[in-house]
């Protein structure tokens, strides 16, 4: 299956020049007077993770969300889809909050039912939250019981295993996920994560190359910055990388790993 990647980027502005599929957060366009129309497809980021780890609960209110995303939808154009306003399930997240994990479930598909109430014809896909692998497994039903189907979505987000994505566990979890018929997006999967679960994915997308590109000098060409981790040529370059280890045969998917870690 090929994987539909996602680059993401904290610049609203590339969504206009970099002629690729992008995720951006809601946190970098709202309360932009002027919004970029996009050159190609593009996803919306909720910025769940960081709202939580600032606040320990949303402060954003569904109706206030719902108008962003009409807002980026009609004026930025070719969005693909916008994440719900769902609730991480990270320990530390989770004693932030000071909520049970039981609730970060319930608020995620509640948020989801409540956005489609505002306005059914947003395009926000559901998110499955969990640690465990039956906390996955507890979120689907959920969804189930509400009446989504969630085997007939485009596509159904998979949150809170980026962090932990090489382990077998987050295989598991992919694997069984996908096993339900799911049409999965992985959030914030690295290169080792595709290598490991791209076959189960349908999509997914990461911001890793600017963490990368702060621990490295600029690339050559690049001597008006300190490092290219603000850079739209060190992004492109390292999404190839990404999208050769994706469509790489698995024996070889770890040379293009070496290959990446040593370039």
């Amino acid at each position: 299956m090929s994987v539909l990647f996602y680059l993401g980027t904290h610049h609203p502005a590339w969504l206009a020049t970099a002629g690729v599929p992008l995720f951006v957060s809601h946190r970098r366009l709202k309360g932009r007077k002027g919004l970029p129309r996009a050159a190609s497809r593009w996803a919306l980021d909720s910025g769940g993770f960081t709202e939580l780890s600032m606040h320990g609960a949303w402060t954003v209110p569904p109706r206030e969300y719902a108008a962003a995303v009409r807002r980026y939808a009609g004026e930025i154009g070719q969005m693909a889809w916008a994440a719900p306003q769902d609730w991480m399930c990270e320990p530390w997240i989770v004693a932030k909050t000071g909520l049970p994990l039981s609730e970060h479930l319930a608020r995620t598909v509640g948020n989801y039912l409540d956005l489609k109430s505002i306005d059914p014809a947003l395009k926000i896909i559901p998110v499955i939250q969990g640690w465990r692998r039956q906390d996955y497994e507890d979120c689907a039903d959920r969804y189930e019981r509400a009446g989504i189907d969630l085997a007939a979505e485009p596509v159904v987000g998979l949150g809170s295993v980026c962090r932990r994505q090489a382990t077998g566990e987050a295989a598991q979890i992919v694997g069984t996920l996908a096993g339900r018929g799911y049409r999965l997006h992985g959030f914030g999967f690295k290169v080792l994560g595709l290598a490991e679960c791209g076959s189960s994915l349908t999509s997914a997308d990461s911001l890793a190359w600017s963490f990368e590109a702060r621990r490295r000098p600029p690339l050559p060409g690049c001597s008006g910055h300190k490092n290219c981790a603000n850079c739209l040529r060190y992004a492109h370059r390292w999404r190839e990388r990404v999208l050769k280890v994706i469509s790489c045969p698995r024996p070889h998917q770890l040379a293009f790993d070496i290959a990446w870690e040593a370039a």
